[in-house]
């Protein structure tokens, strides 16, 4: 039941920005009522059943520590309480047809020796140059960027101005490509860090040369979630639950009322009305500019700041035994052209000749796993367009034996079979994911990072309606498991500071779960997202 200085706040989407504005909302006193219409929470942090145990069926890299221990620590907890996250040291073995292999490591230095190892002493002083780049590119895009509510445009120009060695990085036109081919000699070398593009739905030929930073983001530490990375979700859940939030699973949001210009209450498909004083929209933004969620929303974001998608994904989550035992936790085999891959992707097309992503669960730190482990296999693909972005029935459906074809006779070219193969059940498609995820149009990421000003176009927390504020991938500062976790802050915020806020709040461990009338809250102007 809501305090009596409590707001009810009605999230929709258990993703890991709707958890954390959930458990900050909750831990501040606001009676938190969290709607999924999956029957866990996670988002696309999801999981699928196997002969293993629950395997990983979404992202698969924990980086940016300190975002998740500050959450938990701002809410009087401590991650390492929670969930058990475990260091890699090896941050991925990278793979090439001709038989080449390059390790890289948390350790900057480590790194460079094996660059040196694979490619001569020329492609390591190549190496620590980008190295250097990336890693000032980060320092200067951290605050005003991925931390702050929304872009902080002048604190962006005060910080590149101070570093003018970063100019020629953030020119127009300069994309992640072409700057790669400025620093590496070594066509693998341009290859490997031109796949960090698609960590936010990129191609390295089409986004900007800013997305070099997301090396140094994964350079910072990578760790592995003990049990899986859904674990990750369950605990977030299980103590904004603690603290009062109160959810709903398996119930399906149809509409969001708005009453008197503000956005008043969730109305769900069993025709169940949960009044709200504020809402927060834990889903892709593109289901709001469409109207998917009611004629009185779709105003709530411009149609600019959700288009054009990003790239979506063939994944396959399964168990079974592997032929080779070299593997690592994450494991990144490439096609030999990577324009054999993204130009078809640009197309519409499945990869000609793809880059596979393949994470062994159960390996890792040293571990060796008997018998069957658990697998998840990432192929980029284009995302769904025009009617058969519909929802469809089946989202594990696998439509053509093309793209099982590509994966995994694909990887068998690389000496790595699976006993047994798994069959089409345990692959979800794009159209899949349109399924799971309503507006996505099957893309993972949100609005594509194509463009020198794509990052500064998503949406920010506060939407253009009142009362309805925005948290996940699919808003500002973007798509990743911290920069989703970071906009679920923004969320809260938004929501305690006002204008959607119309008290102030105390910390409070009542518990949730009673819905109660809508107070009357006054208009307020639209104060972010991009217009």
């Amino acid at each position: 039941m809501a305090g009596a200085d409590g707001e009810n706040v009605v999230i929709i989407g258990a993703g890991l920005g709707g958890l954390a504005a959930a458990l900050r909302l909750a831990h501040a006193g606001c009676a938190v009522t969290v709607v999924e219409r999956a029957g866990a929470p996670g988002g696309k942090m999801r999981c699928l059943p196997s002969t293993a145990g629950p395997v990983d069926a979404g992202p698969t890299v924990l980086t940016m520590r300190p975002v998740f221990e500050a959450l938990f620590a701002d809410v009087g907890a401590r991650l390492e309480d929670h969930v058990t996250l475990v260091p890699e040291r090896l941050l991925a073995r990278h793979w090439w047809p001709d038989g080449s292999t390059l390790d890289l490591f948390a350790d900057r230095d480590d790194s460079a020796a094996a660059v040196r190892d694979f490619a001569g002493p020329g492609a390591e002083a190549e190496f620590r140059a980008f190295d250097a780049e990336a890693a000032a590119l980060h320092d200067a895009f951290d605050a005003p960027m991925m931390r702050a509510a929304r872009p902080d445009l002048p604190r962006l120009v005060a910080a590149v101005l101070a570093r003018p060695r970063l100019m020629p990085a953030l020119l127009p036109g300069v994309t992640l490509a072409r700057r790669l081919a400025r620093h590496f000699t070594d066509p693998r070398l341009r290859q490997l860090f031109g796949r960090y593009a698609t960590y936010v739905g990129g191609s390295p030929f089409l986004s900007p040369a800013v997305l070099g930073l997301i090396w140094r983001a994964e350079a910072g530490g990578v760790w592995r979630v003990e049990g899986g990375m859904h674990r990750l979700a369950r605990a977030m859940a299980e103590l904004a639950a603690a603290k009062g939030a109160a959810f709903r699973y398996g119930a399906h949001v149809a509409r969001i009322e708005v009453q008197g210009g503000r956005a008043a209450a969730a109305v769900l498909d069993c025709g169940t009305r949960v009044p709200a004083d504020a809402i927060v929209f834990n889903g892709d933004p593109a289901a709001l500019a469409r109207g998917m969620l009611g004629e009185g929303v779709r105003g709530a974001v411009p149609a600019r700041s959700v288009a054009p998608r990003s790239l979506s994904a063939h994944v396959w989550a399964f168990a079974a035994v592997p032929s080779r035992d070299d593997l690592v936790h994450h494991n990144v085999f490439f096609g030999a052209d990577a324009g054999t891959e993204f130009g078809p992707i640009a197309a519409g097309r499945l990869p000609a000749d793809p880059t596979l992503y393949v994470c062994a669960q159960d390996r890792g730190h040293g571990l060796a796993p008997q018998g069957p482990e658990r697998f998840e296999i990432i192929m980029n693909a284009p995302p769904i367009a025009g009617s058969a972005a519909e929802e469809t029935p089946c989202p594990t459906l696998d439509p053509t034996p093309a793209s099982r074809d590509l994966v995994f006779q694909g990887l068998a070219r690389s000496g790595l079979t699976f006993d047994p193969v798994p069959d089409r059940s345990a692959g979800t498609t794009p159209a899949g994911f349109a399924g799971l995820f309503p507006g996505s149009d099957g893309s993972l990421y949100g609005r594509s990072p194509h463009g020198l000003t794509a990052s500064l176009s998503r949406p920010t927390a506060r939407s253009c309606l009142p009362g309805l504020v925005l948290a996940g991938g699919g808003a500002h500062p973007g798509a990743g498991i911290p920069m989703a976790t970071l906009s679920g802050r923004h969320a809260a915020e938004a929501i305690l500071s006002g204008p959607v806020s119309t008290s102030r709040f105390r910390p409070t461990a009542m518990r949730g779960g009673m819905w109660t009338r809508s107070r009357t809250a006054g208009p307020a102007r639209c104060p972010s997202s991009p217009s």
